[in-house]
């Protein structure tokens, strides 16, 4: 399926212009729920400058109208070029993020056994003898190797974790978990965000009435049309 060239911009531009759900925009710019989530409350690690897709000839304004009356709708997007992908060798990793490499692989390893180290490889874009050096704990700087998850290390996206954690679930034979993350916890996060913004809301309130206060009781001292005025 095609996706926009510039997925998490584009996200942020449906978030702030229209009413599509999170589940819409997800699908439409292929990202995970969670990260639509971030991004509309303002609390992802990058802050993104919102990239219309009608005027990028990805998307017609008809059809964002067709998901905003309808939530189970799922966006099409007008036919535009693919995207260039690698197809063979390893995942290309920035070069400031290639000493989070070990740790991310630490945490599949101990978290998801079933992932092949095939798999590992191709999602982290790293090498089996890598791998297997740090499983067997021969790696040379095991030492400081510190289990992370590789979504939090940048190093690959929750929806290609996601899609590999249930493939291989699949092929072991073994009940994939579920992201519990999408209940409990993301509704925890949006209580805590809705708590401060209403609380930052209530103590501008309460300083634009103090100031309010203040200043009528300073004009009131002042006004020389005052009933006390020359009172002593």
């Amino acid at each position: 399926m095609s996706q926009p060239l510039m997925p998490h911009a584009t996200a942020s531009w449906l978030v702030d212009n229209t009413a599509l759900s999170f589940d819409q925009i997800a699908e439409f710019c292929g990202l995970h729920i969670l990260e639509v989530q971030a991004i509309a409350d303002d609390t992802a690690g990058i802050k993104y400058t919102g990239r219309d897709p009608v005027r990028a000839h990805e998307i017609t304004m008809e059809e964002i109208h067709k998901g905003e009356a309808n939530p189970d709708y799922r966006l099409k997007m007008l036919k535009g070029p693919e995207p260039v992908r690698r197809t063979k060798g390893p995942r290309y990793t920035p070069v400031s993020k290639r000493q989070d490499k070990p740790d991310g692989i630490a945490w599949i390893l101990r978290n998801h056994p079933e992932i092949s180290d095939g798999a590992i490889g191709k999602l982290i874009g790293t090498t089996r003898t890598t791998i297997a050096a740090i499983r067997d704990r021969t790696h040379w700087n095991i030492s400081n190797i510190v289990p992370k998850d590789p979504v939090t290390l940048g190093l690959c996206s929750q929806r290609e974790l996601d899609a590999l954690v249930t493939k291989a679930a699949k092929k072991a034979g073994i009940e994939a978990p579920t992201d519990s993350r999408l209940d409990g916890d993301r509704e925890a996060l949006i209580e805590e965000l809705r708590r401060e913004r209403d609380d930052a809301a209530r103590r501008a309130e309460e300083a634009l009435k103090s100031e309010s206060e203040l200043i009528s009781g300073t004009a009131t001292i002042l006004d020389p049309f005052s009933n006390n005025q020359g009172q002593v």
